[in-house]
């Protein structure tokens, strides 16, 4: 009979026994390993996955947070234009209103100034022909000065291209001119007819109340009487005549003159 041979168990060692446990505390280790990380890598993949759709969301958070920001300012603004444009229209129709009533006052004034105007004129034609008496019965001074602007006063009327308003202020200037005449002292040289011959000589005007004369060579003095409307020589007064040429023409300081002045109630 054949034997049936038993296997063979080799025997090791004390290190042999140390390296064989070794051997398999490593390979134990390398399996619980590759076990660990195969639980542990979806785990990882889920958890970036999801702090990378965090960012994502944080991201657009941020992002939609800084869109209502710009909205926000954006719509402070267009309130704040709106405002303006309430305040201007507001304004813009106060305007429109106050030229409104402007218009219609224009219009009234236009109304009654033609009714004016028909009154003005008549009195217009009234004052010149007053002024025209008046230098007619005036001392002869300035004659020529005076009947020039009369003149232009007349002429005036029929220029279409002067208003009713400038036609009326030239004449209250002449107006003004002539009552200056009263108030103050003046010399010219001038050209009477004196004994039917024309000379020339020097004009001493005191205000409205003395018109004399002097030749310039100083040989003849006279004045005007205003109650015979004459000239009348007079060479009494020569020294205070030449005095008061010198003074109208500021040659000399002002003093007491002496002059040919009638007497109140002996004015006609």
């Amino acid at each position: 009979m054949s034997r049936i041979s038993e296997p063979v168990i080799p025997v090791c060692s004390g290190s042999c026994a140390i390296i064989i446990c070794a051997g398999l505390t490593l390979l134990m280790g390398t399996s619980a390993a590759q076990e660990s990380a195969q639980t542990i890598d979806p785990a990882v993949a889920e958890q970036a996955a999801s702090d990378q759709q965090s960012r994502q969301s944080q991201l657009e958070v941020d992002q939609l947070d800084d869109q209502t920001g710009s909205d926000i300012a954006a719509n402070r603004q267009a309130a704040r234009q709106l405002n303006r444009r309430r305040i201007y229209n507001s304004n813009l129709e106060e305007l429109v209103a106050d030229q409104e009533r402007e218009k219609l006052s224009l219009q009234q004034q236009i109304d009654e100034f033609g009714s004016v105007e028909r009154g003005v004129v008549p009195l217009m034609f009234d004052m010149i022909a007053t002024l025209r008496k008046f230098i007619e019965l005036d001392m002869p001074f300035l004659q020529k000065e005076r009947a020039d602007r009369l003149a232009r006063l007349e002429t005036n009327m029929s220029r279409s291209d002067l208003s009713v308003t400038e036609r009326y202020r030239q004449i209250m200037e002449a107006y003004q001119i002539e009552v200056s005449y009263g108030r103050n002292i003046e010399a010219y040289i001038g050209t009477l007819e004196i004994g039917g011959e024309e000379r020339r000589v020097d004009l001493l005007r005191v205000g409205r109340i003395v018109l004399a004369y002097q030749t310039l060579d100083r040989t003849e003095t006279g004045f005007w009487d205003k109650t015979e409307r004459h000239w009348v020589v007079d060479n009494s007064y020569s020294r205070d005549i030449a005095d008061g040429l010198r003074i109208a023409r500021k040659q000399m300081a002002p003093r007491l003159l002496e002059m040919p002045v009638p007497a109140a109630g002996l004015v006609k």
